[in-house]
């Protein structure tokens, strides 16, 4: 016969155990005071490579996986983590990126002008080396023009570096960047390295161009034994991807080199053109006085932008700059040609 309700007490509650175990949530994380520094140089389906603050190197990098508490944020070669766990390096180890420290410069680009979802390429370069051949395939000025506003709006100094000078003279593709102050480089295959060599030694310079115009070819020149894929390019003058992932690859007189992709468009729908006149101290003056709304192209879409008050380096300037704004606009870098 069954009990009244009021017969019931505590000793008759069934508790179920949860079912991930009894240990109490908390929203404190570890500290990891004990972590140790370093730099990210391969990323590779959700594994990383670091070499550790006063290693070789040249020596194998920690296999590292991002730890639960940084959740999806982008780890990218270049970033300076914290690592712990087993750091010994031994094989079948893996250790865990613990933190991210803030990036001193941000190389980032879209998969397109309309996509909205910013993909961080390289972290920390203080150098973006934009290589472009100067025959075979043709040079693209909408892809380098892309590529400098990606530089200077992510914090880099960007470098042009004009290849297969033994096919074309390189002056006529290099002028079209004078006035923005841009260093130009040429290391064709018979040129001496010396002149990359003093751009590049000691820094951490990352590098970036179209498949086909010799990039990983001069990365092997520049690291021996970096072995990177090198291929021919096809009869309609697209070289095929020789290089699938980043990777950083020590010098031999100290400094790295950042490698990347051979990418076929550099979408920018994260920047605007405040953001690419800002960059120039005489032009960003200028521009505060310009209307609401200006985009700073001129006449006849802008007739009263005050970039057409200036006179001089700075007048010729502004001439190369909205070349630059163009290209931000126009998406065709595949298109236009030197």
């Amino acid at each position: 016969m069954g009990r009244a309700r009021r017969d019931w007490d505590e000793s008759d509650v069934r508790v179920r155990p949860p079912r991930r175990g009894t240990r109490p949530r908390t929203k404190e994380r570890p500290t990891h005071d004990d972590a140790e520094f370093g730099m990210v140089v391969s990323k590779d389906r959700g594994r990383w490579g670091v070499i550790l603050d006063g290693t070789d190197p040249r020596s194998d990098p920690l296999v590292c996986m991002r730890a639960r508490e940084l959740g999806r944020t982008a780890i990218v070669v270049g970033d300076r983590v914290g690592v712990v766990g087993d750091t010994s390096g031994a094989p079948g180890t893996l250790a865990r990126i613990v933190r991210l420290e803030d990036r001193t410069s941000v190389l980032r680009r879209t998969a397109d002008d309309t996509d909205p979802y910013e993909r961080i390429v390289v972290g920390n370069a203080r150098q973006l080396l934009i290589v472009s051949a100067v025959a075979d395939p043709p040079p693209r000025s909408g892809f380098v023009e892309r590529a400098l506003v990606a530089a200077f709006v992510g914090g880099l100094k960007p470098i042009l570096c004009l290849t297969k000078s033994d096919l074309a003279d390189p002056a006529e593709f290099a002028a079209e960047f004078r006035d923005l102050d841009v260093p130009v480089v040429v290391c064709g295959i018979d040129d001496p390295l010396d002149p990359v060599r003093e751009i590049v030694d000691h820094s951490v310079t990352a590098l970036i161009g179209h498949s086909g115009v010799g990039k990983s070819t001069l990365v092997n020149r520049l690291v021996p034994d970096a072995d990177r894929a090198t291929g021919v390019v096809s009869g309609v003058g697209k070289g095929r991807h020789t290089s699938t992932q980043s990777v950083a690859l020590p010098l031999p007189h100290g400094g790295w080199i950042i490698d990347t992709p051979g990418i076929r468009s550099f979408g920018l729908a994260h920047v605007d053109a405040d953001r690419v006149v800002g960059v120039f101290e005489d032009l960003a003056a200028a521009v505060a006085d310009c209307p609401r709304g200006c985009t700073h192209s001129g006449p006849p879409a802008d007739p009263e932008c005050a970039l057409d008050t200036l006179e001089g380096a700075s007048a010729r300037r502004v001439t190369a700059v909205r070349s630059l704004l163009e290209a931000l606009r126009s998406n065709d870098d595949w298109d236009r040609q030197g």
